[in-house]
């Protein structure tokens, strides 16, 4: 009897991004070094690096906003500069910026109409995902008057309105305090039971070692190590920060 392995869902071969500009000389500046990974279904994917390592021009290619300067890159096997490609995904930006006047129940209802959902499944989804990031009880409040994890969380719900396949998260946990930073966790690990797929990034070391399955990490457009949580733990003998801190030649030493 022939199983068939995981499936790809995001795809990334050798992926070049350099940037050209006056002031960065003839070959301009190289942000993206031959990146190669694999996302599978159903995995939490942490997407690991210092400020500069090229992790945001990464993400920047995988949502179209940005084209390669070499290599591919695929979104369950389309090629990510096609804009099918990109109506499986959900997004949330590190920087979140909504119509403050907006309740989160108009502002989905706003995402909801860009996606097409027809009506009666609009607010089906409206309903769930306010559910999910547990604002069930603040919906008809206004966006001004949340804190910055209800911020946060509403940012999770409208990435989420379209039911994605795969979820593109850039620092969810920036800035959050213990709690903002537990929901966000218990959020992400509810989607994985789901079956869902979340690739995000993050500095917070602590939380990706709590979440993901396997993680990746970029030094200088590099990638310097890419595998699962618990067997770079056994393999290097220490903990995720320190992993960290190793992998991209940190030293604390004067």
């Amino acid at each position: 009897m022939v199983t068939s392995g995981p499936e790809t869902i995001l795809s990334i071969d050798k992926l070049v991004v350099r940037y050209r500009a006056r002031d960065t000389g003839p070959n301009g500046k190289l942000a993206v070094d031959r990146l190669t990974l694999e996302v599978q279904r159903g995995e939490v994917f942490g997407f690991l690096g210092p400020n500069g390592a090229g992790k945001t021009s990464t993400m920047n290619v995988l949502l179209g906003f940005i084209p390669p300067t070499a290599g591919t890159v695929s979104l369950f096997g389309v090629p990510v500069d096609r804009p099918i490609a990109r109506q499986r995904i959900g997004y949330l930006p590190e920087l979140t910026y909504y119509y403050r006047f907006l309740s989160a129940e108009e502002l989905l209802r706003f995402y909801a109409r860009i996606f097409g959902l027809p009506a009666e499944l609009r607010e089906q989804r409206i309903d769930m995902v306010l559910k999910l990031v547990e604002l069930e009880h603040a919906r008809k409040k206004t966006i001004r008057t949340y804190s910055r994890g209800m911020q946060q969380r509403v940012g999770l719900a409208q990435a989420l309105i379209n039911d994605p396949d795969l979820l593109i998260l850039d620092e969810p946990t920036s800035g959050l305090d213990p709690i903002g930073r537990m929901k966000v966790r218990s959020i992400i690990q509810r989607l994985k039971q789901e079956g869902k797929t979340v690739f995000f990034s993050s500095h917070e070391l602590g939380e990706v070692e709590t979440v993901c399955d396997r993680v990746a990490i970029l030094s200088q457009g590099e990638l310097k190590t890419l595998g699962r949580v618990d067997e770079l733990v056994r393999q290097y003998e220490c903990d995720l920060e320190k992993i960290f801190l190793k992998v991209i030649g940190y030293s604390s030493e004067p």
